[in-house]
């Protein structure tokens, strides 16, 4: 009820200046025990997937938190896990402004960020610095390749990024499906992938023997992928044994908003729009796969019913991010209800 008067004042901002208002926002009620205002407590309802127990199966997808700097506040809004990121090897500013864009008539965003964050170290030290991390909360990180590293030498990044990450994070999420660094969607071609994915599991074995603990690999995948890429990407991953992967990125596809303001500027579409194509995806991925991988389905969830949708496609936990701008913290308990209510019927 509260949220609805606060995406007007919202709205009335220029959208990368909203989010830092927002942020700020969240982590004063937070702080000061009144989060309650935006949202109710969550019901547990724990499943296990990657080998790790999530509280519920309502997560928050990467980019809302690139730095990990809100991380307390954002659990205590009753996400069952939270994903940071993406960060990438070095600090790189992004592309440039204006670079946020909302379509409000079809509840969506267009993005073209280009993966702007503070780099590993700032990010490590935030999760240093966090509660939720330190209670034990699932926290996964997600890597990316800084924009000047050819495409060639894309893997030495997400090595690198792995490496720093490991000992921090619940699990780490691959992202090779971002519309907005030059070349990276490339990395989905087959001999990429399974050359990607190859060097990926043999630094993960490494990685496990020296902390002592398995950290599992999901990879993030693009809505905008023939039949047959979806089907040689699940071939890949059950034959690297990857923990999981994520379905979907952001479209490039405009059909659902054409002759709407902002509809042509470049980048990566979200929200509601999205729905429908990340939902295929889930569902071709699930066929694919055969329960071999746990599916993690975000894209165009603005209501219970839509996670539902995808949980009943095939995925096992859902994500979403757009749906948090435009619902407000109140669509986290929503969707948990109706994933549950599913469970019950």
């Amino acid at each position: 009820m509260f949220y609805p008067f606060l995406r007007r004042f919202f709205f009335a901002l220029d959208p990368e200046t909203a989010h830092l208002v927002g942020m700020s926002g969240v982590d004063f009620l937070n702080a000061t025990g009144a989060r309650c205002l935006l949202a109710a407590a969550v019901p547990p309802d724990p499943r296990q997937v990657m080998g790790l127990v999530f509280p519920n199966p309502v997560g928050l997808a990467a980019g809302l938190d690139k730095n990990g700097e809100h991380i307390d506040a954002l659990a205590a809004l009753g996400f069952g896990f939270i994903e940071i990121g993406t960060v990438t090897p070095r600090a790189q500013p992004g592309n440039p402004k204006p670079r946020l864009f909302r379509i409000p008539e079809r509840q969506a965003i267009i993005n073209r960020m280009g993966f702007n964050n503070d780099g590993v170290e700032k990010l490590l030290a935030n999760v240093a610095r966090s509660r939720f991390a330190r209670a034990g909360g699932i926290l996964g990180i997600n890597i990316g390749k800084n924009f000047d590293t050819p495409i060639e030498n894309a893997a030495d990044d997400y090595l690198s990024c792995l490496e720093r990450v490991y000992g921090a994070a619940s699990y780490v999420t691959v992202n090779i499906s971002s519309p907005n660094t030059k070349n990276l969607r490339e990395l989905q071609q087959d001999t990429a992938l399974d050359a990607l994915l190859g060097r990926l599991k043999g630094a993960q074995s490494r990685l496990a023997d020296r902390h002592g603990r398995y950290v599992p690999l999901a990879l993030k995948i693009a809505p905008d992928l023939e039949d047959s890429q979806i089907q040689a990407i699940a071939d890949l991953l059950r034959q690297h044994r990857m923990e999981g992967v994520i379905a979907t990125n952001t479209t490039l596809s405009r059909a659902a908003v054409a002759g709407l303001a902002n509809a042509e500027q470049a980048g990566g579409l979200s929200g509601a729009p999205l729905r429908a194509m990340s939902t295929a995806v889930v569902k071709k991925l699930s066929l694919a796969l055969a329960g071999e991988v746990p599916i993690i389905g975000v894209g165009g969830i603005l209501c219970g019913a839509d996670a539902a949708e995808k949980i009943a496609a095939g995925a096992s936990l859902v994500q979403f991010y757009t749906g948090f701008i435009y619902r407000g913290p109140g669509l986290v308990g929503e969707v948990a209800a109706a994933i549950a209510g599913q469970r019950r019927v």
